[in-house]
């Protein structure tokens, strides 16, 4: 990796080996902004505040190798992202404002494309890990991870029978609480039908009936009007000697038809007049017509303003036209049908309940049972694991239990209390010598202790689902003597099938690496290229006697660190 202006770390390169890299040096200076920097690669929170002070962003560069054909490979090449002769190579930048990039293989991507290829390169676990593995959510976890195929497919099939069973009790639970307001509404609903009912208004009678209110409200001046259009048109029987339109047409054709014969362009004005003649003889019957007929009965106009009252009283409520009102009245019927169905919907969704509820139940049962027998193959591993890491008599078991709770499902012929992830609640237990009762980790183990347990879970998980890379920040902390020559020697073990990196403070573990990394500030306060170098030879027995005795140049410390060297490479 190289980094650059993250935190103390002004510009460094870290050269990672293939197999046990420890990463030492004085408290501050900067060890820990290596594994930071291995996050940032790998999707963690980008932190402005992590930008080093002067500097506008902070970049984070990785080449990691990795197997051809492997799920990451698969899933980095669908993203765009080249291989540089079979390594991937990721970048990440930081603004002092914020702002976060990403580059996979050289092309951009977003950054929670690197956290979902963390899961298959790196397992990274520090301090704050150890507390995790108090939570006895994190416990139940480990476990089902551990166990594998055997318990996430009952998980599976559990998780969606648990789901459909929320989704029932949610929709009864809603029906019954809500009874109340539905059986109000569809009285609402009824009101409202049964007056769109009683009124049976039809689609358009109401601009129908307001086309027929304004000719009724007129009906004298419009049948003056028309009386009058047609005396202009077709001549007024009370005045036999008045000069009408019809009449002057019609002496206008026989003028023309008797010489038409002589020009055909005159002919054809002809023929143009005797249809106009047609014409004003149609319309004037069609006034007529339109005169003798006009109801001006004050009757019919009540009858239609009391039609339209009726109508408007409905569109107040229902909609803005009869159209929108039929609409409802569709709507609210469909509706009312739903909320009529409710107790027998309600039947319906108790006895789907009841049966989920049974269905519920066995797969707990048989999720437990899984649980059971992953537990004991486990907790098996983890104390042999234990024995290794100067805690040979340490056993580690663990209580698998229900809650009894009168509302929760049938499981084991007991009624007990459930969620999302079974019935059981797990819990690691230690003994961490004999006679001793077994107590939960998190009351019965020291800070030491947590940290070899954690340490023998992760060495556990490497055998059974392994990565690429282990990340260990300081999670020997609290432990020292033999016990850290035993951790020592198990990170090396690891090594021999992984990549191991730790930062720590142990000459004793640092002593099995097979690179070690000194990461050193100079007067400044910065971490410079310079920085962070490969430690061999002369140089490393130097930084183990500090890390030893405080003194570089102690005759005793380096002896020690000799010895511990020596001890280290006879175990290879």
């Amino acid at each position: 990796m190289r980094i650059r202006s993250l935190g103390v770390i002004d510009d460094a390169v870290v050269e990672l080996s293939p197999g046990f890299t420890a990463v030492t040096g004085e408290t501050g200076a900067g060890k820990t902004m290596v594994v930071t920097s291995l996050g940032l690669l790998l999707g963690g929170r980008a932190d402005p505040a992590l930008v080093r002070i002067g500097a506008g962003k902070a970049v984070v560069e990785g080449r990691i190798a990795l197997a051809a054909g492997a799920s990451a490979v698969v899933r980095a090449e669908e993203a765009g992202a080249e291989l540089d002769d079979g390594a991937l190579l990721i970048s990440r930048t930081v603004s002092a404002e914020g702002r976060s990039r990403a580059h996979l293989g050289g092309r951009s991507v977003p950054v929670g494309l690197l956290a979902e290829l963390a899961d298959e390169l790196v397992a990274v676990h520090g301090q704050t890990d150890q507390q995790g593995l108090l939570k006895l959510s994190r416990q139940r976890q480990a476990l089902d991870r551990y166990a594998g195929e055997a318990v996430s497919g009952p998980l599976a099939a559990y998780t969606e029978a648990y789901r459909r069973l929320r989704t029932v009790a949610a929709e009864l639970d809603e029906i019954v609480t809500r009874a109340r307001e539905r059986a109000q509404e569809a009285d609402l609903l009824r009101y409202g039908l049964d007056e769109i009912a009683a009124v049976e208004p039809r689609a358009g009678e109401d601009t129908e009936l307001a086309e027929e209110a304004e000719r009724l409200g007129h009906a004298e001046a419009l049948a003056g009007a028309a009386t009058a259009a047609h005396a202009a048109l077709a001549g007024n029987p009370e005045d036999p000697e008045g000069i009408d339109a019809s009449t002057l047409v019609a002496g206008a054709h026989r003028a023309l038809e008797a010489v038409r014969a002589h020009d055909p362009a005159l002919a054809a004005l002809t023929d143009r007049i005797g249809e106009i003649g047609i014409l004003l003889a149609d319309v004037a019957g069609e006034l007529a017509g339109y005169a003798s007929d006009l109801d001006a009965d004050p009757l019919r106009l009540a009858a239609v303003e009391e039609r339209r009252a009726a109508l408007t009283a409905l569109t107040r409520k229902y909609g803005e036209d009869i159209g929108a009102v039929l609409a409802w009245g569709e709507q609210g019927a469909a509706r009312l049908t739903e909320l009529d169905g409710d107790d027998e919907r309600i039947g319906e969704l108790t006895a789907e309940r009841d049966a989920l509820g049974v269905e519920l139940g066995a797969l707990a049962e048989t999720l437990t049972k899984a649980r059971t027998e992953a537990a004991e193959q486990f907790a098996a591993a983890v104390t042999a694991e234990l024995a290794s890491l100067a805690m040979p008599h340490a056993r580690v078991s663990f209580d698998i239990r229900q809650t009894e709770d009168p509302d929760g499902i049938e499981a084991g012929g007991r009624t007990v209390a459930y969620g999302p992830t079974g019935v059981d609640e797990v819990e690691l237990l230690l003994a961490p010598h004999p006679g001793a009762p077994p107590r939960p980790i998190a009351k019965g183990a020291s800070g030491g202790e947590l940290s070899r347990v954690m340490l023998a879970v992760e060495v556990v998980f490497a055998g059974t689902d392994p990565v690429p890379t282990y990340l260990f920040d300081e999670v020997d902390a609290g432990v020292g003597g033999k016990a850290a020559v035993e951790i020592g020697r198990r990170l090396a073990k690891l090594a021999r099938t992984a990549q191991v990196v730790v930062v720590t403070h142990l000459p004793q573990v640092a002593a099995f690496a097979d690179r070690q990394l000194l990461v050193e500030k100079t007067n400044d306060g910065s971490v410079t290229r310079s920085g962070v170098k490969v430690l061999e030879g002369e140089d490393r027995v130097r930084e183990l006697s500090r890390m030893l005795a405080g003194q570089e140049d102690s005759e005793a410390a380096r002896a020690h660190a000799e010895e511990l060297l020596a001890t280290a490479r006879a175990e290879d």
